[in-house]
């Protein structure tokens, strides 16, 4: 009787071939797709960080815009404004409190402005501690926070509600008040941020509009 023998066969080359070329081509992909991932993830943090930068600048800006001092200066330098304030299209200096939460408090000469970067141009925030002088300081000589980077463009501009007909001015020539507004318009390399409107509030203690003294806190 002829003993029934099981024949064992391997994997031919071309199946092997076949094989390894399908496992090339799912590995393939799932590298790809992880590269998506990654992409998508460092996209996703990219912009995290912006919208971040965005908040942090505009609710710095806002809190030392919204707090600004109308003390008069005496005595008034002949031809210039008697309120220690400017603005321009790309800058705006101003006298004004520095938020607790930000630095150690008190009134402070503040300017606003974009500024050269060893890379690129950013808004930066100049400040230095006030002193009862009838100018602004050297502002080279003052303290500066890089509030925006990568900045492209800046407009600035002021409104005045006391005109004959309210409008958004390029400057400010008004010598005894400040604009009611300030909109601030920025241009990235990461595209336009949405317009910001700033408030400019007085210190009561120094807006002799509301019946306090001139000299004092403000």
């Amino acid at each position: 009787m002829r003993a029934n023998r099981r024949v064992l066969r391997g994997f031919t080359l071309v199946e092997i071939l076949v094989a390894v070329s399908l496992l090339s081509v799912v590995m393939l992909g799932l590298g790809s797709a992880l590269r998506t991932m990654g992409q998508a993830e460092e996209k996703i943090d990219a912009r995290l960080a912006r919208a971040d930068e965005m908040r942090m600048a505009s609710t710095f800006m806002r809190s030392t815009l919204a707090r600004v001092s109308l003390r008069r200066v005496t005595p008034p330098p002949p031809g210039r404004p008697s309120v220690l304030f400017a603005a321009a299209p790309q800058a705006v200096s101003w006298v004004g409190v520095m938020p607790a939460r930000f630095g150690a408090g008190g009134r402070y000469f503040f300017r606003l402005a974009q500024e050269p970067l060893e890379e690129g141009a950013g808004l930066v925030l100049r400040f230095q501690r006030w002193t009862d002088a009838a100018v602004f300081p050297d502002w080279s000589q003052a303290e500066a926070r890089v509030l925006v980077r990568d900045v492209r463009a800046v407009q600035m501009r002021f409104l005045d509600v006391e005109a004959a007909a309210p409008a958004w001015l390029d400057g400010w020539t008004a010598i005894d008040r400040v604009p009611d507004r300030v909109l601030i318009q920025l241009e990235t390399a990461h595209g336009p941020w949405p317009p910001l409107f700033m408030p400019m509030r007085p210190l009561p203690a120094s807006d002799p509009s509301s019946g306090g003294a001139v000299f004092g806190a403000g």
